[in-house]
């Protein structure tokens, strides 16, 4: 290995990888390091359905995008402009106004000409016609604001990822977990220190080893009580470690350190990601029947917004229940409607019965209330026709909480329950960087040769966040840390010269 490095990645997920594609096209020597071995490659990015939230013109414009469609089914879609004021919106909404308004502005504005990058550098991309379009009327209506994802997906992503590196002379190495930051007498950032003692010189660092979501400790000291029981979707290694060296070489926190993305995930899922399953173990599909806790009450308002908008706050409501657990219910008229990679896949917990207090027995809930609550839900529908692929305004009056679209009887068997818990996918709270992604003192200063980039950024997400903004936001910082960690580096050899 090379004595000194241009740049230093620190984590190897899709935020890690950008920022090191983009300091290599600036012309710097880059190293990543991955605490994780081999066959966990990929961090969180690999557990993901590798979707990926952009503004754009429509079809014709994802079209310069996207593989061709093989079935000629682009000769059959309903896909609207999604400009960069309803990202906009819809970050801002979702997230009750608390974003932060410059990270996010650079977020929408450069995400579609950072798609262009990304498929410049070797992703391929493609229409989510199974996650995000509905058939309706021999047409595919997307819905939602997300169309496209990497061709296959997280694992996809990763696999393109490493082979892109390869390409372009970016070192990885695995096994390779860092303890702290090396840092100089005046605390500009000098390089790492692993776990075997090694320091490591770089002119520049970033940071991209995600949040803490798979620290116990962490999450139940942060995210509150009951915490450190929630499932983990993806990998075990995101255990806060580059956010605590951050903050110990002076760095700012920043953003909803209380907040998390959780959602309903299978109650009989293992603590942490699962490697052939990855995002499978998702269930999604409750805009479309009912959710009910342990006691046969329903909590949430299950058609509230499309899922792109409410499944990454309800896991957190999941987690509130007795026992932490709930049952999605649904009868044969939704069952299309559900995704069969999240619902059909090998081993799903689920229940069926011909009847409702048959399935209650099933599930060991209370066969009058649970029967109560389906009764009372099916008299309290009012509305226009059902259509998944808006918020069609088929609700409920007089029930609490009240279902506000996609409200249909269950009245036609078989019945089917899955029963879910929640499963934390990444935390909120984290960094705070500037535009540029340089990692700020608390004084609001750049700390020398440190930058940021992906989930460990704070500032971004708040209760909440807009599907598929995730991967989108790790890449276009991981692209701006990139660059300004490379231009750093030419900067200090030009000084040493």
């Amino acid at each position: 290995m090379p004595a000194h490095w241009d740049v230093i990645v620190v984590g190897g997920g899709n935020a890690g990888f950008c920022a090191a594609q983009s300091a290599r096209e600036q012309g710097a020597q880059v190293l990543v390091l991955e605490k994780a071995p081999r066959q966990w490659a990929g961090g969180n990015s690999y557990f993901t359905a590798g979707a990926m939230r952009t503004s754009h013109g429509g079809l014709t414009d994802l079209k310069d995008l996207v593989e061709p469609s093989a079935d000629d089914r682009f000769d059959h879609v309903d896909l609207d402009a999604y400009t960069e004021d309803h990202f906009l919106d819809d970050i801002t909404r979702v997230t009750r106004g608390r974003t932060d308004p410059e990270l996010a502005r650079i977020l929408v504005g450069e995400s579609r000409a950072t798609m262009n990058w990304l498929r410049d550098i070797g992703l391929r991309f493609e229409l989510m016609f199974h996650r995000q379009a509905y058939e309706v009327d021999g047409r595919y209506r997307f819905w939602g604001g997300l169309a496209v994802g990497v061709v296959g997906g997280g694992k996809g992503m990763v696999e393109q990822h490493l082979t892109a590196a390869e390409r372009t002379g970016v070192e990885v190495r695995f096994d390779a977990p860092v303890v702290r930051l090396a840092t100089r007498p005046d605390a500009t950032v000098r390089g790492v220190v692993l776990a075997d003692g090694q320091v490591l010189e770089a002119s520049s660092v970033v940071l991209a080893s995600g949040g803490f979501e798979a620290n116990p400790q962490m999450r139940a000291g942060y995210l509150g009580p009951g915490w450190d029981l929630a499932l983990v979707r993806g990998t075990p290694y995101n255990t806060g470690d580059g956010i605590q060296m951050a903050l110990a070489a002076g760095a700012q926190p920043h953003g909803h350190w209380s907040g998390s993305h959780a959602v309903a995930w299978d109650s009989g899922a293992r603590p942490t990601g699962d490697r052939e399953l990855t995002n499978q173990l998702t269930r999604g599909g409750y805009p479309f029947g009912i959710v009910v806790n342990a006691e046969g009450r329903r909590f949430v308002d299950e058609g509230a917004d499309f899922r792109n908008y409410t499944y990454a706050r309800y896991g957190a409501e999941i987690l509130k229940q007795p026992g932490g657990i709930a049952y999605q219910l649904f009868d044969a008229k939704s069952a299309h409607l559900l995704r069969p990679e999240e619902y059909a896949s090998k081993d799903v917990s689920k229940v069926e019965s011909d009847t409702v207090a048959g399935l209650a027995k099933e599930l060991g809930l209370d066969e009058d209330r649970l029967a109560s609550t389906v009764d009372d839900f099916n008299a309290a529908i009012t509305g226009g026709p059902f259509d998944p692929t808006v918020k069609d305004g088929s609700r409920t009056e007089g029930i609490t909480p009240p279902k506000s679209n996609w409200a249909q009887p269950l009245d036609t068997p078989p019945y089917t329950a899955y029963p879910v818990t929640c499963g934390i996918t990444f935390t909120f709270g984290g960094l705070r960087i500037d535009r540029d992604a340089h990692v700020l003192d608390t004084s609001g200063l750049p700390i020398p040769g440190l930058h940021a980039a992906g989930e460990l950024v704070g500032g971004l997400f708040y209760f909440n966040y807009p599907g598929g903004s995730g991967l989108t936001a790790g890449s276009v910082f991981g692209r701006r840390a990139g660059r300004s960690a490379a231009a750093a580096a030419h900067g200090s050899r030009a000084a040493a010269a």
